[in-house]
């Protein structure tokens, strides 16, 4: 079994902290090669650092070599389709925020990435929820729709940050 570990910043400074964020099951002794993997999906930006550590059925474990990972800001608004979709009862939206232009200016210096409303309509366009309305900072970003109050049908759920508006449709059966 492996222990998925990571390191968040400058190696030089978080020296030995690291957080356990996930689990994959090994498929035991075996002389042909395995595939396995991990999604880490609750990053911010910055740089990353990660190792495994296996463990075997006797307790005993080793640590991977450390590997790094630099995550840039992104450059351009997106909002990316549903997933899953169709979906029963709950579905997760992603959407990326980019830097604001230079006017405006955050506490740290750096510039924010704008208010952000995300909201769910029904077929006639009526507002059935509020996901996000909220100032967010420039990043990646995903908001969770719970559609089991609501019968099933097509939705559209639709972002607006700054001058960038954009509209999805979804679909929702129970």
């Amino acid at each position: 079994m492996f222990e998925i570990e990571r390191e968040v910043g400058s190696r030089q400074y978080l020296v030995g902290k690291w957080e356990k964020i996930g689990f994959v099951k090994g498929n035991g002794n075996s002389n042909s090669p395995k595939e396995y993997s991990f999604v880490d999906s609750k990053l911010t930006f910055g740089t990353y650092f990660y190792r495994l550590k296996q463990i075997d059925t006797d307790g005993k474990f080793e640590y991977s070599q450390i590997i790094e990972m630099d995550f840039d800001k992104p450059l351009n608004y997106e909002l990316e389709q549903n997933y899953p979709n169709p979906f029963n009862p709950t579905t997760k939206i992603k959407y990326r925020i980019p830097l604001s232009p230079p006017l405006l200016k955050g506490e740290s210096g750096e510039a924010t990435g704008g208010f952000v409303t995300l909201k769910v309509y029904d077929i006639l366009g009526n507002e059935i929820a509020i996901l996000v309305n909220e100032e967010k900072p420039a990043g990646i970003y995903e908001a969770e729709f719970d559609a089991s109050l609501f019968p099933t049908g097509v939705y559209f759920y639709k972002i607006q940050a700054g001058n960038f508006i954009s509209t999805k449709k979804m679909l929702y059966l129970k």
